[in-house]
């Protein structure tokens, strides 16, 4: 990650512009700010859509406001993916079996007020290896989509 104009922020620690480096040594700047902080004894990605520090710190209020949600955001999206891969009416014990087999990586915050929460599959029973489920959050909090990224 590139350290060149970073975000200081209170809550959310120190945010960069997110790069990769090519094996050939090019180095890709992407157009969004990346961070981690410790949620509940894990480390918690963030990414913040934003190709400079004023467009990526005017979506902290919105990321930390998800943040503090997240106790039920998360129940709230992993009852979502369990429901859109289901063939009927999920069970309660699918349910609950979801809330503890999926883990929250990744929260990603958009420009559109849209955030994505990013899960892994810890059993590996629900998801193939390479893939997770991503529950993207329209700017009210509500799911709007499930999908599976790789």
């Amino acid at each position: 990650m590139s350290d060149e104009h970073p975000i200081n922020d209170p809550e959310l620690g120190t945010l960069t512009r997110a790069t990769t480096e090519l094996s050939d040594g090019t180095i890709l700047t992407h157009d969004w700010y990346a961070g981690s902080i410790e949620l509940d004894g894990a480390e918690l990605e963030l990414m913040i859509e934003g190709t400079n520090a004023d467009e990526a710190s005017a979506l902290l209020p919105h990321v930390r406001e998800t943040i503090t949600a997240l106790p039920l955001l998360r129940r709230l999206a992993t009852d979502a993916v369990v429901t859109a891969f289901s063939t009927g009416t999920p069970e309660p014990h699918e349910l609950e079996a979801a809330s503890s087999d999926l883990t929250l990586d990744t929260v990603e915050a958009s420009d559109d007020g849209t955030i994505v929460l990013h899960f892994t599959d810890t059993c590996g029973e629900h998801f193939p290896e390479g893939y997770w489920p991503a529950v993207h959050l329209g700017a009210d909090g509500q799911v709007t989509q499930v999908t599976v990224e790789s």
